[in-house]
């Protein structure tokens, strides 16, 4: 597809073509198979933490939209993986150098060509972003949907940090949860859940 037509799809909403720029979600989910996957969340409180090195020594390391790493020591180097559901520049995206980037926001507007012509591109399908939406009672967070799209993969094991559902505010901006769409506590209550009933699925918190 050319730019232009990209944009001529983006702004008619028309999900085909964008959808056949991406890799399939059965392609994307057997990417994981196997792997010991780090997801690295954006919360404050992981810069108090000293995880680096853990996070960069798993198999595959997935980082959040902008993918603030504050610090070596605690945030470690790697990224593998970004999801994204808000604009990243082409340059920022490079030096990250992810070998996927999956475009996770249901507002397609928003994407940017430098995004979905890259290779390795997902484009996380409409059905469910919504289905999860209507299971929490509001918009899902970046960091959930990918633990809900990991939770349907066959990873050897999924290990979170940097998530803590807005207890610590975001290091990727100022707003406070009154400010945000999400509902954190309905988010944490689905991240337990699947902690208790999925062993391949571990939290690791910063000390208080």
């Amino acid at each position: 597809m050319t730019r232009l037509g990209f944009l001529l799809a983006r702004t008619l909403r028309r999900e085909a073509p964008l959808a056949a720029l991406s890799l399939s979600e059965e392609a994307l989910l057997a990417r994981f198979a196997t792997e010991r996957i780090a997801l690295v969340g954006n919360a404050r409180s992981l810069s108090d933490a000293r995880f680096g090195d853990e996070i960069d020594a798993a198999d595959l390391v997935i980082r959040l939209n902008r993918a603030p790493m504050p610090a070596a020591a605690s945030h470690g180097t790697r990224t593998d993986v970004l999801a994204l559901a808000t604009s990243v520049k082409a340059d920022a995206l490079d030096r990250l150098g992810p070998r996927l980037v999956l475009w996770m926001s249901h507002k397609r507007k928003r994407l940017p060509w430098h995004v979905a012509s890259r290779r390795g591109f997902y484009l996380h399908p409409l059905a469910d972003y919504h289905e999860l939406r209507q299971r929490l009672g509001a918009p899902p967070s970046t960091g959930l949907m990918m633990i809900d799209l990991l939770a349907r993969s066959r990873a050897a094991g999924v290990t979170l940090y940097g998530f803590d559902f807005f207890a610590s505010l975001s290091l990727s901006g100022s707003r406070t949860a009154d400010r945000v769409p999400h509902d954190f506590a309905a988010e944490g209550a689905f991240v337990r859940d699947l902690l208790q009933r999925d062993p391949r699925f571990s939290l690791r918190e910063a000390a208080p």
